[in-house]
């Protein structure tokens, strides 16, 4: 059995991380995830981008395993591949627990003070 060693892993949230912090790359993984699996083509109609600048974005999604690519005779259809995206959720979890205390705190607070009479 391979064990992957906490660097690989950390490496592959980052490469995770980085294909998220694009807008282009955003939005291609919104595009399918809202209307299901599109060639190159279809997704390039929605961009004022080179097709060839949205093949690099495609591949930069597709190493950090959020698309997945098939060939259809000419075409390349992408798929959205949203496991990955539950990491990320695990990775913010802790922080939406912290923020959710926070502002229940401030709530809380808020609810202890006298109102104004105005």
């Amino acid at each position: 059995m391979v064990t992957r060693s906490a660097q690989d892993e950390g490496q592959d949230q980052d490469q995770l991380f980085a294909a998220l912090a694009n807008a282009t790359r955003r939005e291609v993984l919104r595009l399918l995830r809202d209307q299901g699996p599109q060639s190159v083509q279809a997704l390039a109609n929605h961009f004022a981008i080179r097709r060839p600048s949205l093949s690099e974005h495609l591949k930069v999604l597709r190493e950090a395993g959020l698309v997945s690519e098939e060939r259809q005779g000419r075409q390349r259809i992408y798929r959205l591949e949203a496991a990955p995206l539950a990491e990320v959720q695990d990775w913010l979890h802790p922080y939406e627990r912290f923020w959710r205390e926070k502002l229940k705190g401030l709530g809380d607070l808020l609810d202890r003070m006298p109102d104004d009479e105005a």
